[in-house]
C-alpha cells in the first residue's frame, strides 16, 4: 500500500520574484498555496498566461526561494536540504532550450545520476541500469547515439523526460512538456507521462496551456486563477462546479460542460434540434455551431436534424415544415440548411 504521505507538499505558500531596485522588495504572484502532490498521479498545473504557473513549479522544486509558507519533501522541510539532497527527490524537465553541442542522448541521459556520482563522477553497475531503464521506458532507444542537437522538439522532450527518469526521484516536474510540440507529440508526451506515474508510482506535475488533455489526462488539476488562488480537485469536479469555467472566464472562448470542449463561435443562426447516433451528433454538433448554428437536443424548434449509422457511414435528416430533407454528408447537410435559410 502506498505511503499516503504526499511527496511534495505547501502550506500557506507566497510565490513571486524579487524586484529589481534599491528598496528590497517583492512581487506577489500568488499566495495562500496549499497544495499536496502523491504517488502514481498526474497532475495538471493550469492557468492564464502570467498566472504563475511557471514559478509555482521552480518553487515547488527548490529552484526558486518562497517569499513566504513551507514547502516539504517527503515529510522534511525543503529549506533544510541541501542542493542534493533536493535533486534526490524532485527531478525537473524546464522549458530552457538546449544549446549544448557534441552531447550525445545517453550522455544527456546520463546525467540524471549525477545527484549521486557528482558531474565528473564514475558510473557503476546501478547507475548504468538506472539509464537503461530510463532510455527504454521512453522509447528513445533509436537514436540513442546522437547529437541532442540533431534531434526534433518531440524527440528532445523524450530525451529530457529519460533524464530525469534516471535521476530517479518520487516526483517528477514539468513546465510546459508539449510547448512547441504538434498535436501528434502532445499526445504522446501525456501518454507517456501518465504510462510512467501510473506504472512506477511516482508523482508526476505538469504545467501547461492544453486545456483539453489536461482534462483527459489528469488524475487531478491544480488552477491559478488571476487573482492568484489556487483551487485543486479531480477535472470533472472543477468542471461541474464552474471552477474551471470561472477561471478562464476572461479568455476569448466558451466551455461546453456537455461536450467537455470550447466553444470558438458565437451563435449568429437559428437553433437547431440535433439528436441521433452519439458519435454522430457529437461531430456533427461540432459543424454546425462553427457554422453559426445554436444547436440543442430539446425539441423546442422547428428545424431538426437526425444523424443515424448506416454501414460504415453516417445518413443525415433535416425535418423542416413538414418536410424532410436526406443528406449523405455533413458537408451536404450545411449546404442544405443553407438553401433553407435562403
Amino acid at each position: 500500500m502506498d505511503n499516503p504521505e504526499p511527496i511534495i507538499s505547501s502550506r500557506d505558500l507566497e510565490i513571486g520574484f524579487p524586484t529589481r531596485g534599491r528598496r528590497r522588495t517583492s512581487t506577489t504572484v500568488a499566495r495562500h498555496i496549499d497544495v499536496s502532490l502523491h504517488r502514481g498521479a498526474v497532475v495538471c498545473l493550469l492557468g492564464p498566461n502570467g498566472s504563475g504557473k511557471s514559478t509555482l513549479i521552480r518553487t515547488l522544486a527548490g529552484l526558486h526561494a518562497p517569499l513566504s509558507g513551507t514547502i516539504h519533501l517527503s515529510g522534511e522541510e525543503i529549506s533544510g536540504l541541501s542542493v542534493r539532497e533536493v535533486s534526490r527527490k524532485v527531478s525537473t524537465v524546464l522549458t530552457d532550450r538546449l544549446t549544448i553541442g557534441n552531447l550525445s542522448v545517453y550522455e544527456l541521459v546520463a546525467f540524471g545520476r549525477s545527484p549521486y556520482t557528482g558531474w565528473f563522477g564514475s558510473l557503476d553497475q546501478q547507475d548504468e541500469e538506472k539509464i537503461a531503464w530510463a532510455i527504454e521506458s521512453t522509447g528513445i532507444e533509436p537514436f540513442v547515439d546522437r547529437d541532442v542537437l540533431h534531434l526534433s522538439d518531440g524527440e528532445r522532450q523524450k530525451v529530457m523526460i529519460a533524464r530525469a527518469l534516471a535521476q530517479d526521484t518520487s516526483a517528477i516536474l514539468l513546465d510546459e512538456p508539449t510547448a512547441h510540440l504538434d498535436l501528434p507529440n502532445r499526445v504522446a508526451i501525456m501518454r507517456l507521462l501518465r504510462r510512467l506515474s501510473h506504472n512506477t508510482r511516482k508523482a508526476v506535475l505538469l504545467s501547461t496551456h492544453e486545456l483539453d488533455l489536461a482534462l483527459k489526462a489528469a488524475d487531478s488539476l491544480w488552477l491559478i486563477d488571476r487573482q492568484g488562488r489556487v483551487v485543486t480537485g479531480t477535472p470533472e469536479d472543477l468542471v461541474l462546479d464552474g471552477t474551471f469555467e470561472a477561471v478562464f472566464a476572461q479568455d476569448s472562448f466558451d466551455f461546453d460542460r456537455a461536450t467537455g470542449s470550447f466553444r470558438l463561435h458565437e451563435p449568429s443562426r437559428g437553433s437547431i434540434c440535433l439528436h441521433g447516433d452519439a458519435e454522430g451528433v457529437f461531430w456533427t454538433r461540432r459543424a454546425l455551431e462553427r457554422s453559426g448554428y445554436e444547436v440543442s437536443e430539446s425539441n423546442g424548434t422547428e428545424l431538426r436534424v437526425v444523424v443515424q449509422p448506416s454501414g460504415k457511414e453516417f445518413q443525415w435528416e433535416i425535418s423542416y415544415e413538414g418536410e424532410q430533407y436526406p443528406c449523405h454528408s455533413v458537408r451536404d447537410l450545411i449546404h442544405e440548411l443553407g438553401k433553407l435559410e435562403s
